[in-house]
């Protein structure tokens, strides 16, 4: 899905046409005060207002704009003011008002400024952050028509405790999707955690079942180290389901669920889900004696894998109802079977939950659509 993130960060306020026109209204109020000023009685002189204009100014112009305005304020009052009679002159005390004005408007500009760019540094610093733990995946991934949209409760932090990724390897391609436990840095930590070990082992290792030892063994090193570290969430747990597309068998998946949303297979006829498997969240494995199974399940060629975390299935309505997620996906494919298709899945499932909870997200959310390609491309393998 593109990334409008850059050009929305960066894009500046009153723009028409390309062209920036910060500089409109203050001078629309500079020329609607001399105005009134000039067309009213002596009795009532509002010539001493410009000192707003800089004030706007500093608001929406640059420091450069924001002094520019102060010194037409000044030079516009002096000759305004002059032109009325003696007794009706505001004279060198409101003079002395805009003066005063202008100055405090162009440190307030300059504070505001350099605000906005540590704003946007820290953005730069969460959006590479996000595209280290969610690296950007190229068209036809590991011989896999893949579609992503991750969308972060925190609309600041850019970045949270969901994780996906697609590895391709020696022994086909794998695929990863989780949710950690809790929110903030702590839960960006262990995601960037497991997917490193994904990434590893997913190449490497030519069973799958080990595979999901590898990312078990890494969330408890983690869990760990943070106690090590004197951190209070050293019990720290996430939620996964790991697929794997044998090369040599491309009827089927391998599927390791700890503890997650069973995945959907999508299909113009219709939609069914996967086994969950019955294993516990990794992080828990020390509660049981037996790892989570992993199961072999049929998906033909054109079916869609769709995999989403709970801030899909625990979007709620005004009323507390959750999303429908699988009712929503059967009118839809009804309607249009090309809904099955992973770029369209993802759009709508996004729309669907956006609009269900009238956009305010109680959790990270992620939906992840993957389908093998048609075809004997060439796999890469990185």
């Amino acid at each position: 899905m593109p990334d409008a993130f850059d050009a929305l960060q960066r894009s500046k306020p009153l723009k028409l046409g390309g062209h920036s026109v910060a500089w409109l209204p203050p001078l629309l109020l500079l020329i609607g005060i001399v105005l009134l000023d000039v067309n009213t009685s002596g009795r009532f002189r509002i010539i001493s207002w410009l000192v707003l204009v800089p004030v706007i100014a500093a608001a929406i112009c640059g420091v450069l704009g924001t002094l520019a305005f102060a010194g037409l304020s000044l030079l516009t009052y002096g000759t305004v003011d002059t032109k009325w009679p003696h007794q009706y002159q505001n004279g060198l005390p409101d003079f002395v008002l805009v003066v005063v004005g202008s100055g405090l408007a162009a440190l307030a500009c300059s504070v505001r400024l350099r605000a906005e760019r540590r704003m946007l540094h820290i953005r730069d610093v969460a959006e590479t952050t996000r595209r280290t733990v969610l690296r950007p995946m190229p068209p036809g991934w590991g011989d896999l028509d893949h579609a992503a949209v991750y969308l972060a409760a925190d609309s600041e932090a850019r970045v949270g405790g969901d994780f996906y990724d697609i590895q391709p390897g020696r022994h086909g391609t794998r695929l990863l999707l989780g949710d950690v436990q809790g929110k903030g840095l702590a839960a960006v930590e262990a995601a960037a955690a497991l997917l490193s070990t994904f990434r590893e082992a997913g190449y490497h290792e030519p069973v799958l079942a080990t595979v999901a030892a590898r990312l078990e063994v890494r969330m408890l090193r983690h869990n760990r180290y943070r106690v090590a570290l004197g951190r209070d969430d050293g019990d720290r747990f996430a939620t996964g389901v790991l697929v794997a597309f044998p090369e040599d068998t491309p009827t089927a998946v391998e599927v390791v669920n700890f503890g997650h949303e069973p995945p959907f297979v999508v299909t113009a006829d219709g939609v069914r889900s996967l086994p969950s498997g019955h294993g516990l969240p990794l992080g828990m494995d020390e509660l049981v004696s037996t790892p989570p199974p992993v199961l072999s399940v049929p998906l033909a060629p054109g079916e869609t894998l769709l995999l989403v975390t709970d801030g899909v299935t625990e979007a709620r309505d005004a009323a507390g109802e959750f999303f429908p997620l699988r009712e929503a996906l059967t009118r839809a494919l009804a309607r249009d079977p090309r809904t099955a298709d992973p770029q369209r899945l993802v759009r709508f499932v996004r729309d669907g939950t956006l609009e269900h909870c009238g956009g305010k997200l109680a959790d990270d959310t992620t939906i992840f659509a993957v389908r093998r390609r048609a075809g004997d491309g060439p796999r890469a393998r990185s």
